[in-house]
């Protein structure tokens, strides 16, 4: 009796070439590895972007200081810079600003600090905790900080200020005994007569001193 034969059935896959790899996980991975990549480059970018706009700010805040009070910035950082390494500390900052006539509180001190500040290379904050370091200010961000402060007061807070350098123990007038002590320290060679003659010119209510609202009037013009 005839039996027919069935041929064997074909492998699925050819011995030579492997089935395809079971579906994985890559391709969402890839697309994200991406996206984390471009977030960083935009984030870089709008860095980059800021701290020029800040650049220029900070450029068009000092060009707009007359030479004197530029210099006045300068002297006040260089003076409390003792190591002279173009960075001061929380306490330099403090007294350098109140040269400037800026008495800050200790929250504003440490605000500016914490917001333009660079740590201090293996130094902690004071108190010993080493998760928050010393933060110091360079000469750059100081000047740039002063500027904005200084182009940012009244003028009549600047002409009071200049007033109590005159007014020595706070009297609240200019006498003839203070203008010839500020004359001798800024080396003016100014006469008796010639100091007599100052005061007689702007005191306007004949009691021989400047008074501040006085002093005020004539630097206003």
């Amino acid at each position: 009796m005839a039996t027919s034969t069935n041929p064997p059935l074909a492998p699925r896959y050819p011995l030579s070439r492997p089935p395809p790899p079971a579906p994985t996980q890559q391709q969402p991975l890839n697309k994200t590895a991406q996206r984390h990549d471009s977030d960083r480059l935009e984030a870089s970018r709008k860095s980059r972007t800021e701290q020029a706009r800040l650049d220029a700010a900070a450029q068009n805040s000092l060009a707009q200081l007359s030479e004197e009070q530029r210099e006045e910035i300068s002297e006040a950082f260089n003076l409390f810079d003792l190591d002279k390494d173009t960075y001061i500390d929380y306490h330099e900052l403090k007294v350098a600003m109140k040269a400037l006539g800026f008495d800050l509180p200790k929250a504003e001190i440490l605000g500016i600090l914490q917001g333009y500040g660079v740590a201090a290379p293996g130094n902690a904050a004071p108190g010993g905790n080493a998760a928050q370091p010393r933060l110091l200010l360079s000469f750059q961000a100081f000047q740039t900080l002063m500027a904005q402060r200084i182009l940012s007061r009244d003028p009549q807070e600047e002409i009071l200020r200049a007033f109590e350098l005159f007014d020595e123990g706070g009297k609240g007038r200019i006498t003839l005994q203070d203008l010839t002590r500020v004359a001798r320290e800024l080396g003016e060679g100014l006469s008796h007569d010639e100091l007599v003659a100052m005061i007689e010119e702007f005191d306007m209510d004949g009691d021989n001193a400047i008074s501040r609202e006085e002093f005020v009037g004539i630097c206003l013009g």
